[in-house]
């Protein structure tokens, strides 16, 4: 398989630098921390729960995860943490913060919106919830209520051992295509970061690091001339045309695009009666790749396109880019400590019920994997190729060493993006992998504080990874954030 020139360039750099040696991690916590930390999560479990029902329940898309956001701040401000919201110009986004003296700087990531066009109850079988749109299909209710768990344990074994150093906990808003941690990261607030830790609802427990893609995405505003469609179509310039020859031409595209790259879009307006040509039409657009500069050469032609269709049909076109991000760039050394703290902490045993929920789930999908293997732990490993996603936790990635793990919190099989991820996690099965993502987020996090040498280690990791001479500069360039973006378009008013 042909690795991209991103990819051989950091596999090189990382063979050069004597990374990806497979030797087992050593941790330095004694036993007692380690048990401690494993029993103040388990004591904040229902805290955990609590935090994590709520913001399932509000299902609050991107940039208006206003509830969503609250819970979790109170939270950390009842624990002794000192909460800024509003920061980087996101009104839902904050900065938590716990300092015990100089020392490391950990930060712990934590999200919380839902996706559009997913509302299912906590049922195995497919069943929507009347007068509700949105759902957690990615789990994030259960990654912002575990990442605060976390926390809260954590500083509270600092605090009884007097450990230096500052832990801070990033509520990142809009993960789903709005780019939140973006934002975060060009406004300097990893600059001092020493490490970050993430994780992510899965199918399975695992510290495997890889990479994922980047991607650019926006919208494409077409503008036309209404008239009625019957009696005087010579006087109108559709703006649904307009879309619809660009939708034509980026499919042609495709055929003339470097292997791995993704286009994919939604018509998110076209008009409102057939017998009246649209003046107004708005399609939302995705390209993906692993590497980056592959992404923007393929958006600027996908804006040429959007201009021949406009040219075309007699309308004209305006582009918003809404989203960016970087491919994820992997951090072996952290990498052995998380999957090391997942070994710990050990898999995940379901209750007969919660088992006679998950199959009769996989009844609706089919060839799915034994319900069992949540009880394991997925081989470590470091994988360069793959990762069909993109995630803007990958622009951290570039400032700051940075690791994540999945637990299994969805039934084996289940999609991602999906109504049985819904209901998973809004059910004791999404709780229980939130709590193990929790315990070794913790005591990876306390792992860290008590050995700087592995921050020195994964520091110089990421410099041999990403080149002595890069300088981060956002996919999306210097636009505020895009507030509105999941908001819809209101009939061609900007």
């Amino acid at each position: 398989m042909k690795l991209s020139p991103l990819k051989v360039a950091l596999l090189s750099a990382a063979m050069s630098a004597g990374l990806f040696v497979t030797q087992a991690y050593a941790a330095p916590l004694k036993a007692a921390d380690r048990a401690m930390i494993l029993k103040a999560v388990d004591a904040d479990a229902p805290q955990i729960q609590d935090a994590a029902m709520k913001i399932w329940g509000f299902a609050e898309v991107g940039y208006q995860e206003v509830k969503s956001s609250t819970v979790l701040q109170d939270q950390l401000k009842a624990a002794g943490f000192d909460v800024k919201p509003g920061v980087a110009g996101m009104p839902t986004a904050f900065l938590a913060s716990f300092k015990n003296g100089p020392g490391p700087v950990v930060a712990i990531l934590a999200e919380f919106d839902a996706l559009p066009g997913l509302a299912q109850t906590a049922d195995p079988v497919k069943t929507g919830i009347p007068g509700q749109v949105a759902g957690h299909g990615c789990g994030h209710n259960l990654f912002g209520a575990a990442s605060v768990g976390a926390a809260v344990s954590l500083k509270a074994w600092m605090v009884k051992n007097n450990i230096k150093g500052e832990l801070r906990v990033y509520g990142s808003p809009a993960e789903e295509g709005g780019s939140g941690k973006v934002y975060l990261v060009r406004d300097g607030l990893f600059n001092d970061v020493d490490v970050t830790l993430h994780w992510h609802p899965a199918n399975e427990n695992s510290a495997v690091q890889g990479v994922s893609m980047a991607n650019i995405s926006g919208k494409f505003r077409f503008y036309g001339v209404s008239a009625h469609a019957a009696a005087a179509p010579e006087k109108g310039r559709s703006a649904l045309d307009g879309v619809e020859v660009m939708d034509v031409a980026a499919n042609f595209l495709r055929e003339h695009v470097p292997d791995m790259t993704r286009i994919h879009y939604v018509i998110t307006g076209g008009g409102t009666a057939p017998n009246v040509v649209p003046a107004f039409a708005e399609v939302y657009y995705y390209v993906r790749h692993p590497d980056p500069a592959v992404v923007k050469d393929v958006w600027a032609r996908l804006e040429k396109a959007s201009q021949g269709a406009a040219l075309a049909t007699g309308t004209t076109v305006k582009t918003e880019i809404t989203g960016g991000v970087y491919a994820m760039l992997p951090n072996d050394t952290l990498g052995k400590v998380m999957d090391a703290s997942l070994r710990t902490v050990g898999g995940i045993t379901w209750t007969p019920e919660e088992q006679a929920f998950a199959r009769k789930m996989q009844e609706s999908l089919p060839g799915s994997p034994s319900i069992d293997t949540v009880k394991s732990i997925t081989p470590y490993k470091v994988e360069m190729e793959g990762g069909g996603g993109s995630t803007d936790v990958s622009d951290i990635s570039w400032v700051t060493p940075t690791v994540g793990l999945g637990t299994a919190t969805f039934v084996p099989g289940s999609a991602g993006h999906s109504w049985q991820n819904v209901a998973a996690a809004g059910s004791s099965i999404g709780v229980k992998g939130a709590v193990n993502a929790a315990k070794t987020l913790a005591l990876t996090g306390a792992d860290l504080f008590s050995n700087p040498d592995t921050i020195k280690k994964a520091k110089a990791e990421l410099d041999a990874r990403r080149g002595p001479d890069f300088a981060y500069k956002a996919m999306l360039g210097d636009r505020p954030p895009a507030l509105d973006y999941r908001k819809p378009s209101a009939g061609g008013q900007e």
